[in-house]
């Protein structure tokens, strides 16, 4: 069983946290449990909870009528939803439920069946990314169990390497990209998008892979001269320090423009050097794909 705090349930549903507070003060769906320090902690049904009733609340459903519902009802209601947006967000929300359940074999058929109803790219865009945009911050507080993370994370690598083998496009850029995550990541699935989305629009990636000391990454651009390198940080280990990893790099491979995006992006206000770009978000990194 996962335990929850407030800002989990504020990052993976879009509701304030304050609004989460009214809505247990006013209604019966949220019980939260406290610990010696009077501090909230939600269980994993409470999660479930606030992610259907966020779903509801914001295709329509007031908070008054919703507190009325059966769960019956509730799932009912959901299943109903039509518009696009909620259809996929309800998708998200399902590799979610089944993740924090462990319920592998589910999670991978609900991941199958999107992808034989959108196909693979869709799938990566619509789903897949969202969902490892909405859990990332669970990762990162370890606020899930690492047994969790590594089963449904194995499941998504392998969907990701399926897309990329069978990615093909008429368009042929002459342009290689160097892909790696430095010493300390190894959240591999972020830059594997990445690397599909690369390979879709006809560029020609070289895959280095997770841990990778910038040593070796000096190495290998020496001797194959990418047009650039790239990298995607998702949850880095506490003594890595951004900026002056970013001064090392420069210093060492000056000549490559290096591209970065991840979550780690978001919050950097530190000048950078001018040969290094920062995509502080998914339309940013796929704007930037499809101009080259």
């Amino acid at each position: 069983m996962n335990s929850f705090t407030i800002r989990d349930l504020e990052n993976l549903s879009g509701i304030k946290a304050h609004t989460i507070r009214i809505w247990e003060q006013r209604y019966n769906f949220l019980r939260p449990n406290r610990t010696g320090t009077n501090i909230r902690y939600y269980c994993n049904e409470e999660l479930k909870t606030v992610l259907n009733i966020s779903l509801l609340n914001r295709y329509g459903y007031k908070i008054s009528h919703i507190d009325k519902m059966s769960e019956g009802e509730l799932a009912n209601h959901i299943v109903t939803l039509t518009a696009a947006e909620a259809r996929q967000e309800r998708a998200v929300n399902e590799l979610i439920y089944h993740m924090i359940d462990l319920d592998i074999e589910r999670f991978e058929d609900a991941l199958d069946d999107y992808i034989k109803l959108c196909g693979i790219d869709k799938s990566i865009q619509q789903l897949i990314f969202p969902f490892l945009n909405r859990i990332g911050i669970l990762w990162q507080t370890n606020h899930i169990h690492p047994a969790q993370e590594h089963l449904v994370t194995n499941i998504i690598r392998q969907k990701l390497i399926i897309g990329i083998e069978g990615a093909v496009t008429p368009v042929q850029l002459k342009k290689t990209v160097l892909l790696f995550l430095p010493e300390g990541e190894y959240h591999e699935l972020g830059l594997l998008y990445v690397y599909y989305l690369l390979k879709n629009r006809g560029a020609k990636p070289i895959y280095l892979g997770a841990n990778i000391p910038i040593t070796d990454v000096e190495f290998v651009a020496k001797l194959k001269t990418p047009d650039f390198l790239y990298t995607h940080l998702t949850c880095i280990g506490g003594s890595f320090n951004f900026e002056k990893y970013l001064a090392q790099v420069h210093q060492q491979i000056p000549a490559i423009p290096f591209v970065i995006s991840g979550q780690i992006t978001r919050n950097s206000t530190h000048k950078i050097p001018p040969t290094i770009h920062l995509k502080r978000s998914l339309p940013e990194v796929l704007e930037y794909i499809a101009g080259l």
